[in-house]
């Protein structure tokens, strides 16, 4: 650990700090639909919209419409999607001639990015057309953005509102998140990562001759090394290289500012063309962070309780920096299995530290850093493989993710997900004094409660569910590279990032095959969408309820005492669901490494 590395985690602390209120109040603005300095420019195209697609922007819904509009949405998107990746061979902006994908993988590519998780199984260079790129995945990185923060400005109008049926209307909110804050932002933001050299083009992949041949392991088509009747790795000669390009910036810009985390190509954001330089490496840490810190402005603002906002955004601060701490501690320490005499510690002539797996352009503490930001928000972009990260570091990525990601969050998902911890823990708090809990004049009754423990129970149920059925059965298992505790962190890792819809991955998995696909299509919209219904339903609840002053006896929501309680609650769910399974995965491959053994 070196005191640079500490500064640049504070300083890009200080930095998020700084946008929160500005830009919580930009968007509360834009919800309420107040007018802002865009509304000159974007009003008009905001109307032509609605008159093109026949919506009523004053029309209100219910929470029930509210969730079928979503649906649809949702649905329709997705199927798009999937004809779009089958019939890639016959669409334009294909120079390479990539071919149709794979019934499966077209599959779970389109769950993938429907619900903002952005997982990928294979690689984007060799795998995706520009127009599939661009039209399909680039469109869905926007649009499940849009969804996620609609769900968490509904939810935030059902505390707010008092004796009311409606929560707005989805298409406005769907729109609105759109025009107002996805696109201006992504195009200035790409202009600026343009500047840093990150590519944006439409041309064929170049193709260059090597300076050297190089004598690379052969593998198959699953990627695993092809051996010799003796069992010695199969040598390829490669001569040619070739260099993948094009329009990458337009996609890499709202990859971190919808927290949606899909590469261009499949090195991610460790590729040079994605992420040249260190400030094109704090604009994207940046943008994956700024618009979920800002919305817990817009909570504080839109329920008249700005302090509530902020209590709840120290709540995520404190766990950020708690993960970020163990994570840069336990790679900076290194690796003990390494021979006796190796030197760990960081000096001008080395980084020290456990090097494996991190982008030597960044270092240990730029790589814990975006390992932590990328699954406290659900964002999966990478720039180190957490495959490679110790034990330890590498559970802190895992159990970021097992929180529900609620540490700033993805954009709105992440609000969202903090609200359902919050009504629990209001309803711990009442409990404790025997009053009905309330929460911001609305009381917390057994309905609410109901159906927050409802997303609670649906997360680790499909993790731990298909985890188990992988870990046992030979569809599964044969798909793990390393044997022992590190290959069940594989598969629990790849169920809770598909669940999270975070989209990271440990990499040692192999995971383009039916079983996984399939389910990890499956789990990836269950994440979404059987997470998303509860909520609604408790935000058109809250929103019917009567207005009940603040009493003596009321708990305080606006205090340090409800941050550390609202602490205490996520990390007592995430605990006492996952601790179990990550005590025979992480943590018993840190005991092991930690006495000198391994498998």
């Amino acid at each position: 650990m070196t005191t640079n590395g500490w500064f640049q985690i504070a300083f890009f602390l200080m930095l998020i700090l700084a946008v929160t209120k500005p830009m919580g109040v930009f968007m509360a603005r834009v919800f309420n639909r107040e007018k802002t300095f865009m509304d000159p420019v974007l009003r008009p195209l905001e109307r032509l919209l609605y008159r093109v697609t026949g919506v009523d922007e004053n029309h209100e819904m219910r929470w029930t419409e509210y969730a079928v509009s979503m649906l649809l949405f949702s649905a329709v998107s997705m199927l798009v999607l999937y004809v779009i990746e089958r019939a890639q061979a016959f669409l334009p902006f294909n120079p390479q001639k990539l071919g149709g994908v794979a019934p499966a993988l077209a599959f779970n590519t389109a769950a993938s990015f429907t619900t903002n998780t952005n997982w990928q199984n294979y690689s984007g260079e060799t795998t995706m057309s520009y127009f599939t790129q661009m039209a399909g995945l680039a469109y869905h990185n926007f649009a499940s953005a849009a969804v996620g923060m609609a769900i968490a400005i509904a939810f935030i109008r059902g505390i707010a509102r008092r004796e009311m049926e409606t929560i707005g209307n989805f298409w406005v909110d769907l729109v609105r998140s759109c025009l107002w804050v996805l696109l201006p932002f992504c195009m200035v933001g790409a202009l600026a990562l343009v500047s840093q050299g990150v590519v944006q083009n439409l041309k064929p992949y170049d193709t260059v001759k090597l300076i050297e041949p190089q004598h690379v392991p052969k593998v198959d088509a699953n990627g695993k090394p092809v051996l010799s009747p003796d069992g010695k790795s199969v040598m390829d000669t490669v001569t040619e290289q070739t260099i993948a390009q094009g329009p990458v910036a337009s996609q890499e810009i709202i990859k971190e500012w919808g927290t949606n985390g899909g590469g261009f190509f499949n090195a991610n954001s460790a590729h040079p063309f994605e992420n040249p330089t260190p400030l094109s490496n704090l604009i994207e840490l940046f943008c994956i962070f700024a618009v979920s810190s800002g919305l817990t402005y817009t909570l504080g603002r839109m329920t008249g309780s700005p302090r509530h906002g902020w209590a709840v955004w120290a709540a995520m601060a404190i766990l950020f920096l708690v993960g970020v701490s163990v994570t840069y501690c336990a790679e900076a320490r290194g690796n003990p299995l390494l021979v006796v005499g190796a030197d760990h510690h960081a000096s001008a002539l080395q980084s020290g530290g456990n090097m494996e797996g991190k982008e030597v352009r960044f270092g240990i503490a730029n790589t814990a850093l975006w390992a932590t930001v990328t699954t406290d928000a659900s964002c999966g972009a990478i720039s180190g493989w957490h495959d490679s990260f110790t034990p330890l570091g590498g559970m802190v990525p895992l159990v970021n993710i097992m929180l529900s990601e609620v540490i700033f969050g993805g954009v709105g998902a992440g609000l969202y997900g903090m609200l359902i911890y919050i009504i629990l823990a209001v309803f711990i708090a009442g409990l404790m004094v025997g009053r009905t809990p309330e929460y911001l004049g609305k009381k917390i009754e057994a309905y609410d409660v109901k159906m927050a423990m409802l997303v609670v129970l649906v997360f680790p149920l499909v993790i731990l569910g298909f985890s188990a059925i992988s870990a046992v059965e030979g569809f599964g298992s044969s798909s793990i590279l390393n044997p022992g505790p590190h290959g069940l962190s594989e598969i629990l890792y790849a169920f809770t990032s598909q669940a999270g819809n975070n989209g990271s991955a440990f990499n040692g998995l192999t995971t383009n095959t039916l079983w996984y696909n399939t389910a990890g299509g499956i789990t990836m919209l269950a994440g979404r969408f059987l997470m998303i219904l509860p909520m609604l339903a408790i935000a058109g609840n809250l929103a019917r309820k009567k207005y009940v002053p603040a009493s003596l006896g009321t708990f305080p929501v606006t205090t340090p005492l409800f941050t550390a309680l609202l602490i205490g609650v996520i990390l007592i769910v995430g605990a006492l669901t996952f601790f179990p399974a990550l005590s025979l995965g992480p943590i018993l491959e840190h005991l092991l490494m930690s006495a000198g053994k391994t498998f």
